[in-house]
């Protein structure tokens, strides 16, 4: 599996690397953020919806209601925050089958999905650096797209 990890020093730069992340994202493509509370997946996933819906789409945490949707220009993004999920079965009654086959899945605390992962997705782990505003990115999966390397390619993370 294809990993390339990334530091950021700052909200800011890992605000970039999720802008540059909206415009490869595509139908069907499920992104899973993994890590601790306060590593930045919320920042990370506030910044992807804002660079695909527009800088002041209000993006309040799912973490109460578990998903909120976002329409886009070529699909309807789906941001699931599974923290307070309880059983891997109630996802189904929050559309995951459609967020799969018709739109883009944003995924905060995977895990608590079980066995119900798809196969192909990226996989984003946020892990704390050596300070206090410094994150580490591992990115993993995507092969087949090689979205990784376009990601970072491109003008450099």
């Amino acid at each position: 599996m294809q990993q390339k990890n990334y530091t950021t020093q700052s909200p800011e730069e890992m605000t970039a690397i999720a802008s540059r992340m909206a415009p490869l994202l595509r139908p069907h493509d499920v992104i899973l953020l993994k890590g601790d509370l306060g590593t930045g997946k919320s920042t990370f996933a506030r910044a992807l919806i804002q660079a695909l819906c527009g800088p002041h789409t209000e993006v309040p945490s799912p973490t109460f209601t578990l998903v909120q949707t976002y329409e886009t220009a070529l699909f309807t993004l789906w941001h699931f925050d599974l923290y307070r999920l309880k059983d891997p079965e109630e996802i189904y009654e929050l559309g995951l089958e459609e967020a799969y086959g018709r739109g883009v899945s944003l995924i905060e605390w995977p895990e608590r999905l079980g066995g119900f992962l798809p196969q192909e997705s990226l996989e984003i782990e946020f892990t704390y650096g050596n300070d206090e505003t410094e994150r580490v990115l591992t990115f993993r999966g995507w092969n087949k797209r090689n979205l990784t390397a376009c990601l970072f390619e491109r003008g450099g993370a």
